[in-house]
Order: structure tokens, then sequence, then C-alpha cells
């Protein structure tokens, strides 16, 4: 975790396998993220009844786009994990596949069951927000 965000806790607050938020101090530059779809190279969405690994198909491209953008998962910040089903057990599927490639850095998240998403068979997505250190060259700047 960058040595900057403050995951923040509440022992008023149920135990929970999250922070219940962050704090980014002022002067990191934060990245939003578009939703990470479970997208393969060829744009299609591979395991149409499968939540677990659709979810980690996500969180690898998830790994990708923070990667591009000079991050890595203990950047981020917040989470929305969208889940296209009525079905609370296909949503804690999805949550644990996600959870688990976090680790330690148990971030504020929002879990929500949805009932569609935007490609054909997609089953998770997951939007995130990241906070790193400026570039020396926006420093110059």
């Amino acid at each position: 975790m960058s040595r900057n965000i403050s995951l923040i806790r509440s022992s008023k607050l149920a135990a929970v396998d999250y922070a219940y938020a962050s704090v980014v101090p002022a002067g990191m530059d934060v990245i939003f993220l578009a939703g990470a779809c479970p997208l393969d190279q060829d744009r299609h969405v591979p395991y149409p009844t499968d939540y677990a690994k659709q979810a980690e198909l996500c969180m690898d491209n998830l790994k990708e786009a923070l990667q591009a953008s000079g991050a890595t998962l203990t950047d981020v910040v917040y989470t929305r994990v969208l889940v296209a089903s009525q079905n609370q057990e296909d949503l804690v599927t999805a949550w644990r596949a996600i959870r688990t490639q976090f680790g330690d850095h148990d971030v504020p998240s929002t879990l929500s069951g949805v009932t569609v998403l935007g490609y054909t068979n997609q089953l998770v997505e997951i939007e995130a927000v990241a906070a790193i250190a400026p570039s020396l060259d926006d420093k110059e700047a």
C-alpha cells in the first residue's frame, strides 16, 4: 500500500473484511479506472456461467490498467463490484475471488447485484479508484 493512503476502520461498526473508508492526502494523483470487464484479448467474454472465473479475469484486466497508470492493487482506494445476478450467493462468489487478490489491502468496496452488464454473457465488472504519488514530470510542471 502507498505509505500515504490511509484505510479507515472503526470498532464501532461491524467487523467486515474491508475498510470502511480511505483517505488520500493532498498532492497525490487520483486515477479513475473504467470498469474492468471480463474481456479476453479478442473482446470475448469467456466463462459465461462462472462468476469466480469472470471475477478473476476482471482482476487481471484491472491490474493491467493499473500498471499502465503507474499503480498497483495496493494503490486502490475504492472499488465497486457489479454482479449480474439476483442471487446473493453469486455476489459472494465473485467477491471472494476479488477479495483474495487484494490480500491484506482491504480496500473499501461496494458490492451490488444488477440486472445486466454491458457485454453479452458478462457477469462481473469492477470499478476502481487509485491514488499514487505524483510523477516527477507533474512536480516540474
